[in-house]
């Protein structure tokens, strides 16, 4: 998985978010990764959300997390409004240590947890740059 975002985990890339002018992806859902000896393991934080409406795609190199309210969802004429539970979009851009064919995922206490399985030997090595 690629990374550059300021700020994000070790790994993880962080695509433009906002392919659909109605989602307002980065305000909906915050996302945290971290890497396990055997995978990539990403948090997406979803509370009052409903599984079924989750979707996860990969297409090429993109990996693809949304989320649709369902239809009839109540709209409140809020007094004050810091949280939404509506749709989000966010997309991620993985390298070849990911095993795209082994991905899963599971919602659970509002969190979205979606693991990234790394083909083994293909895991990505550090390498410190000393600052001049």
């Amino acid at each position: 998985m690629y990374y550059n975002h300021p700020g994000a985990a070790k790994g993880a890339h962080f695509g433009n978010g906002h392919r659909h002018s109605f989602i307002r992806a980065a305000q909906r859902a915050a996302v945290n990764i971290y890497k396990t000896d055997r995978s990539y393991e990403m948090l997406v934080f979803a509370p009052g959300r409903i599984k079924e409406n989750f979707q996860l795609n990969v297409k090429g190199n993109e990996l693809t997390v949304s989320y649709t309210p369902p239809e009839g969802f109540p709209k409140f004429d809020w007094v004050r409004r810091e949280y939404s539970r509506g749709g989000f979009e966010r997309t991620f851009t993985l390298d070849e240590t990911i095993d795209t064919k082994s991905i899963s995922a599971k919602y659970e206490d509002g969190v979205l947890q979606v693991s990234l399985p790394v083909v083994a030997g293909k895991e990505t090595t550090n390498q410190e740059i000393k600052v001049n």
